[in-house]
Formats: structure tokens, C-alpha cells, sequence
């Protein structure tokens, strides 16, 4: 697969993860967060913002129809199922880390401030790792 087909689905896939925050956010308000700031489980929002759309037909140009579709579907549904799952690793490291060193980070000692900046370097690679592999997913389907 070309690394353009790649990139258009990684666009794709941050597009659909965007959308459906924006609902996730409408939905939760603030009374309704949980301790992560998420609320309880992902919204999946699969109605396609302009930027998405535009993805979309990059990578079918040919609009996919019936069982091709829901395949696409689900395969960008998931991807808004696991990336709030990280999302929710990331909130939980950062709230367990302050938890444990304070929230002043410029009062870390070198130490504190090199794990810090390890650990959150850690989960995001981890997002950009399985993000690349949904989008060898959805570029294959």
C-alpha cells in the first residue's frame, strides 16, 4: 500500500475520532465526566465532517456500497472504540503521575521530569502505532 493511501486513511481516522468527541463532549457536558474527563465510553459518530469526507473519497473514489461499506464502517467505528481506550491511558498516567509527584512540573526533579516525559512519550507512540495499523486496516478493506 502507498504511504499516500496510508496517510489518507490516518486523516481518516483522526477526522472520525474528532467528530465523535465533539459529540462525546456535547453529550457528557461537564457534570457528566468521569475521572478522565471522557465520561463513561466512546461516542462513535460516523457522520463524516467535511475533512473526512474529503479522506473518504481519496481513498474510494468510487463510493463503496453494501457490505463494503459496513466493513469501512466498522473498521472506523473500532478505531473511535480504541482510540478513546488510549486516550483513557493517557488521562489516567497524567492524573496517576501528578497524583504521585504533584502538578507543579516545574518543581519535578530532573528525574521525575524525565519519567514523565517517558511515560507520555510512551503512550504516544503506542496512539501512533495502532493508529498506523487501523489505517493499513481501513486501507485494505
Amino acid at each position: 500500500m502507498s504511504d499516500d493511501r496510508i496517510g489518507q486513511a490516518e486523516a481518516l481516522l483522526t477526522e472520525v475520532v474528532y467528530r465523535s468527541r465533539a459529540s462525546q463532549a456535547a453529550g457528557t457536558g461537564l457534570l457528566g465526566a468521569g475521572n478522565c474527563g471522557l465520561g463513561e465510553r466512546a461516542a462513535v459518530d460516523l457522520d463524516l465532517s467535511e475533512a473526512a469526507a474529503r479522506h473518504f473519497a481519496s481513498l474510494w473514489p468510487t463510493p463503496p456500497e453494501g457490505e463494503h461499506l459496513e466493513r469501512i464502517r466498522a473498521v472506523l467505528a473500532g478505531w473511535i472504540e480504541r482510540q478513546d481506550a488510549l486516550d483513557r491511558k493517557r488521562n489516567h498516567f497524567l492524573r496517576d503521575f501528578r497524583q504521585a509527584n504533584g502538578f507543579d512540573r516545574s518543581a519535578y526533579t530532573p528525574e521525575q521530569a524525565a519519567a514523565y516525559d517517558a511515560g507520555l512519550a510512551a503512550v504516544n507512540e503506542e496512539v501512533n502505532r495502532r493508529r498506523r495499523e487501523a489505517a493499513h486496516e481501513l486501507s485494505g478493506v
